[in-house]
Parts: C-alpha cells; sequence; structure tokens
C-alpha cells in the first residue's frame, strides 16, 4: 500500500489533548518545547494540523480569532511548524493556504520570520510593521518612571478589558481572561483611580516574558516593566513594535539585548486595528 503524498493529506482540527505532539514538534525545529504557551493557545484559539501516517504531526499551527464569535474582526496566526524531515516539500504551504481559506473573509496577522516571509508574501501578506525581540536580566538604574502601579486585582478585570479593547482595537475577553491564571504576574498602572495601563509576565522556559504590555505612554510602559522586573528573579524577554524607539533604548541600556527582529504581516488590511502608540508588546508574536 503506497504511502500518500505530504500535500495530500488531510489537516484536522488540533485539541489540547495534542499538546505534547505540538510540543514534539518545536523540539524537532529546534526551537523549545513551550508546552506552557501551546496550551494556551490551544485553549484560546484554534490549533490546525497535518498528522504523520509514521505517528506525531507532520505540521501545525494556531489561529487566535479576536471580535464578536459570530463574525471575528481579526484572527492572529502563529506557531507555523513544519517537522524537519518533511521541510521544504510544500507542507507549510499547503497549510497556511488551508486556513486562509478557512478564515474566509476575517483579516488576518502574524509575526513573520526571515525564512516565513516569502512563503506569506506569495500567498498574499503584506508587510506593515517590524518588532524587536530583546532579553537579559534587568538592571534597574537611572531616574525610575513617576508612574503608580500595583499587583492587578479581580475588581480590576473589567477595565483592564475596556482598555485593551480600545487599544487593541477589538475585543479578546477570551485571552485576556485566561491571563490571570497563565501569568506569574499581572500589574496595572494607574493616575487618579483610573487604569492606564497593564502588563503581564508569564513563564517561557528559564525566561518570564513580558507581554501584552499596554500603557498610556512610554513613561507607564517603562513603570510597569520595571514593576515586573523588581518581582522576578528570571531574565525578561519581550517583542517591541521598532516604532517605540525609547522603550527599546531604555530596555538596551538597563541590560536586554537585542535577538532578532520579526515582520508584522496582515492579509486582508492594510495595517493592525486600534493604537500602536499604546500597544507597546503583544501577548506573544504568536497570538497578537
Amino acid at each position: 500500500m503506497s504511502t500518500p503524498s505530504l500535500t495530500a493529506l488531510p489537516v484536522r482540527r488540533l485539541t489540547p489533548r495534542d499538546l505534547t505532539a505540538c510540543a514534539d514538534l518545536s523540539q524537532d525545529r529546534g526551537w523549545p518545547r513551550e508546552e506552557h504557551k501551546w496550551g494556551l493557545l490551544l485553549t484560546a484559539g484554534t490549533g490546525y494540523g497535518i498528522d504523520d501516517p509514521a505517528g506525531g504531526l507532520v505540521a501545525a499551527c494556531v489561529v487566535t480569532e479576536y471580535g464578536p464569535r459570530e463574525r471575528p474582526e481579526l484572527g492572529a496566526i502563529g506557531m507555523v511548524l513544519v517537522a524537519e524531515r518533511h521541510a521544504r516539500q510544500g507542507v507549510g504551504r499547503r497549510l497556511m493556504r488551508h486556513i486562509v481559506e478557512e478564515m474566509g473573509t476575517t483579516p488576518l496577522t502574524l509575526h513573520a520570520t526571515v525564512y516565513g516571509r516569502p512563503l506569506y508574501e506569495e500567498l498574499g501578506f503584506k508587510v506593515t510593521g517590524r518588532a524587536e525581540m530583546v532579553r537579559g536580566s534587568f538592571a534597574p538604574g537611572g531616574t525610575e518612571p513617576g508612574v503608580s502601579t500595583r499587583p492587578a486585582t479581580a475588581e480590576d478585570l473589567a477595565p483592564i478589558l475596556r482598555l485593551d479593547e480600545e487599544i487593541f482595537g477589538t475585543d479578546r475577553t477570551h485571552m485576556i481572561t485566561r491571563l490571570p491564571a497563565f501569568a506569574d504576574q499581572m500589574r496595572v498602572a494607574e493616575e487618579n483611580g483610573r487604569i492606564i495601563g497593564y502588563a503581564a509576565a508569564w513563564p517561557n522556559m528559564t525566561n518570564q516574558v513580558v507581554g501584552p504590555l499596554i500603557a498610556r505612554d512610554t513613561e507607564t510602559a517603562k513603570a510597569l516593566v520595571s514593576s515586573l522586573a523588581a518581582h522576578t528573579d528570571r531574565p525578561l524577554r519581550t517583542d517591541v513594535d521598532v516604532r517605540h524607539e525609547e522603550l527599546l533604548t531604555w530596555l538596551k541600556e538597563r541590560g536586554l539585548a537585542p535577538v532578532g527582529f520579526n515582520s508584522v504581516m496582515t492579509y486582508g488590511i492594510p495595517e493592525l486595528p486600534g493604537d500602536w502608540t499604546r500597544r507597546f508588546a503583544p501577548l506573544t508574536v504568536a497570538a497578537g
């Protein structure tokens, strides 16, 4: 009995039961297993995968939809992976074409590496921005931002959701309400009793990823990062929109080193919704 062509294998929906197979796929490509992140994405988003007849997954990715459930306003594509043994055989193209067709008229976004960008451009995605990843042990110093911050409480959830929708540009309640359980820390910035920003830090291997980072201005963003750093002994990692030059300079002055860049790409919309001036870093590049 002949083995079916890889490009003829069916694409199926993944579930949280596929978490180990997804982590195995990450490890196969030299990525960290990131089981904690995969768990969030497979429960808050929709996973797509192609099974390998020999066992495991040939390919996988996750789409996180935002806005009304019956008519999503944005879909974020992330964790696009093809097993090393099946690379460069058209499998990634097949999976991405399936997702674009499945999502119909829903606008899409993703963060592309230099290796993935040509495929996404071939499919019609356009580069609309860039994000720089920085990582390192945060060293306090200089003039500290004069913005008040504190740990978030259950009572803060409603105002956080309102602020997030205003700045992100569409509702992502199903993701943000998972943050208290997913993150090690979640903090808010206040002025006269009003929340003007919030941020979370969540565990990713030996690092704590800062994201989302939503703030009224750069000083507020700095205050939130400083407060998160003060409550962990792990190195910080975050992906900052390169237009926020002042924040990136400040982070590098405090010990975070540049790691690399991703291209922010969109499909079906000329740019991301919301207010980029107050959106400093995504929750994760895999989910926007």
